[in-house]
């Protein structure tokens, strides 16, 4: 990928992910061609404000990056179905956002010249500007063949990420790991808010705040710390 040239970028999926992708790579000067319409037309519109609105098959033939931001469920369907229709294009970058799937998924799209890449941002989006920031902080989990594994990482790097190169085989387990962290990190919350809340505590989200995100921080740095480490901890 040249970055003397920069790619024009059509982002199928207006839910949370798609806009904030689509607004974190027209940062880093790539030029928005379209997008779908999706479950939240205002908010998309927000984050990405001017961008034309277009039929997922525009979006494909218009831009030479496609990014897939669709629900787990949909996407093999989309897939195939934009390959039947012989939307794909010859060399055309064809990204999506899912921590399950690698690029099998995508086997459709290659099998017609297209190259698959794999792309999944570490953070809870919020579908708003907010994500942009927290794009700076996080990481990617990234799959592709491996002669095209450094556009993936380059474009892992253009969203604010630090690339993590996780092999095809191994997406099921980091799709586990992720949804472990964000359901039952929830899920705890959920239920001492309620508690405080049922013991008369006003405000008891905020009331937890600090400490659990100093327990939270205080986990994490035991997580990635040197064994021998944990002992004076």
């Amino acid at each position: 990928m040249t970055r003397n040239g920069r790619l024009g970028v059509g982002i199928i999926g207006a839910g949370r992910v798609g806009p904030v992708i689509g607004a974190a790579l027209a940062g880093a000067g790539h030029a928005i061609t379209g997008i779908t319409s999706g479950s939240d037309d205002d908010r998309a519109a927000a984050v990405l404000p001017g961008v034309e609105v277009l039929e997922a098959s525009e979006v494909v033939r218009r831009s030479e990056l496609v990014v897939l931001a669709v629900p787990h469920d949909q996407l093999p369907g989309l897939v195939a179905g934009i390959a039947e229709t012989g939307g794909w294009q010859l060399g055309q970058l064809v990204l999506h956002t899912d921590p399950e799937y690698g690029i099998e998924v995508l086997r459709p799209a290659a099998e017609r010249g297209a190259i698959p890449l794999a792309v999944h941002p570490a953070i809870s989006f919020t579908g708003t500007t907010v994500d942009l920031r927290q794009l700076q902080a996080s990481y990617a989990a990234v799959t592709a063949p491996a002669a095209v594994l450094p556009i993936a990482q380059a474009l892992a790097v253009e969203l604010g990420c630090e690339p993590v190169v996780v092999a095809e085989e191994d997406r099921a387990a980091y799709a586990e790991a992720i949804a472990t962290a964000s359901e039952f990190s929830r899920s705890i919350i959920g239920q001492a808010t309620g508690l405080l809340r049922g013991i008369g505590v006003e405000n008891p989200g905020g009331y937890l705040s600090a400490l659990v995100q100093s327990t939270v921080e205080r986990a994490l740095r035991e997580a990635s710390a040197p064994a021998s480490d944990l002992r004076d901890m």
